[in-house]
């Protein structure tokens, strides 16, 4: 099946592949980030999309989108209070 991973902040086709393990392909772009040599992702949804191709037949397309990776949230402490030296 054909498969595209979209940017879905842009609409943005940022691969087209062909896969025959689709379920596999799900669970894995499900998982933690997917990384791409420009960056990393993290999945948002995905469409089952399908299309009349002009000889008549049917053609499906996995359309996967992507959101930006989020940063895991960082504790920032604040720093001590300094005491005034002309107290």
């Amino acid at each position: 099946m054909n498969v595209v991973f979209v940017l879905t902040e842009t609409a943005e086709e940022v691969l087209q592949m062909v896969s025959n393990d689709v379920a596999g392909l799900l669970a894995a772009v499900k998982g933690e980030s997917v990384s791409f040599p420009f960056g990393s992702y993290q999945y948002d949804s995905h469409t089952l999309d399908h299309y009349l191709l002009e000889n008549g037949t049917y053609q499906q397309e996995l359309v996967i989108y992507l959101k930006p990776e989020q940063k895991k949230n960082e504790t920032i402490l604040p720093l001590p209070k300094m005491q005034d030296e002309r107290s």
